[in-house]
């Protein structure tokens, strides 16, 4: 999680999220603002993604997969667009950039969006963190070939050590009558998007603000998301007032705030090193289950999260 001077590409300061990323033509930077501000960001974003598994599973009890996913997207579209309003400024994509912002949206904000909702109606928090999870070791495997960051020794042993770890929370978290083969394949669906967004977002962030990155992504897996109104619609009328604060909040903080503080990293870290962080979701998420949807972690769930962030440790050894 504590990335070295090296791994960071040079923004010039500690630029807001609104400001442009760093190219890859950039000198290195030995200023401790940008090295501080990408791991400020991480903190957020692992936070914020860990209560969205927890929101979701408490939401979903009234709403649809599909009308949760446009609710969510359509209140952070709405919040970055008046962010980027106030404080961002246009950069025009190029026809290559629109087609990566086109992919990023459909798969990592609308894709991912129904099919981890539809995993969670199915797969316990816990659970379906740890299956999601498998998304950075496809990020870190395929940021090697398709963005030539290669594979240092530390990132792959970190990398198989926190994978390990996820899987023991899993393994410990998993219940008998809360999981099914087709929950299962949702979340290896949700992580296949998750990885393919990732991969599609980092070259465009070359460029491009991180905040009209993830607007314009944003707005796109709202789009995609449009046949599910219907069912939105109705699910307002019937849902408690609570399930739909919930939505609101997933469309505020794990949405709108999380995916910007996401961009702002993914724009001075390597992809792969980037994504390995992610492995402190699950056992961030089975704490805040514990205590929000009285789901108690065995004790095992506690060895598989000591794991998590040995490996996320190694993975920032030089």
């Amino acid at each position: 999680m504590h990335e070295p001077a090296q791994d960071v590409p040079a923004t010039g300061s500690d630029l807001p999220a609104t400001e442009p990323a760093a190219t890859a033509a950039a000198p290195a930077t030995t200023a401790a603002g940008p090295r501080w501000g990408a791991l400020a960001a991480v903190c957020v974003t692992v936070l914020a993604w860990a209560s969205a598994f927890v929101g979701i599973r408490f939401v979903g009890r009234a709403y649809d997969p599909g009308a949760l996913a446009l609710g969510r997207l359509a209140v952070g579209t709405l919040a970055l667009g008046a962010l980027l309003l106030l404080r961002g400024r246009w950069v025009r994509p190029t026809g290559r950039e629109w087609a990566l912002l086109v992919l990023c949206g459909v798969a990592w904000f609308a894709v991912y969006n129904v099919a981890l909702n539809a995993a969670e109606q199915r797969v316990d928090a816990g659970t379906t963190a740890m299956l999601v999870n498998i998304g950075p070791i496809l990020i870190a495997l395929f940021a090697g070939v398709l963005l030539r960051e290669g594979f240092p020794r530390w990132l792959l042993i970190g990398a198989g050590v926190a994978f390990a770890g996820a899987v023991v929370i899993g393994a410990s978290t998993a219940g008998g009558d809360g999981s099914d083969l087709l929950g299962i394949v949702l979340c290896v669906v949700a992580a296949v998007t998750y990885a393919i967004g990732v991969l599609a977002q980092k070259p465009v962030l070359r460029r491009l603000p991180a905040l009209q990155v993830t607007f314009v992504a944003c707005a796109i897996g709202t789009a995609g998301c449009l046949p599910f109104a219907g069912a939105l619609g109705r699910d307002l009328t019937t849902a408690p007032w609570s399930s739909t604060a919930g939505l609101v909040y997933l469309g505020l903080v794990p949405t709108a705030l999380a995916f910007s503080t996401w961009a702002y990293a993914l724009a001075r870290m390597d992809a792969g090193r980037l994504g390995v962080t992610t492995y402190l979701v699950p056992p961030i998420t089975v704490a805040l289950s514990a205590l929000l949807l009285g789901e108690a972690p065995p004790a095992l769930a506690l060895l598989g999260g000591a794991l998590c962030l040995a490996g996320v440790g190694l993975t920032r050894r030089r």
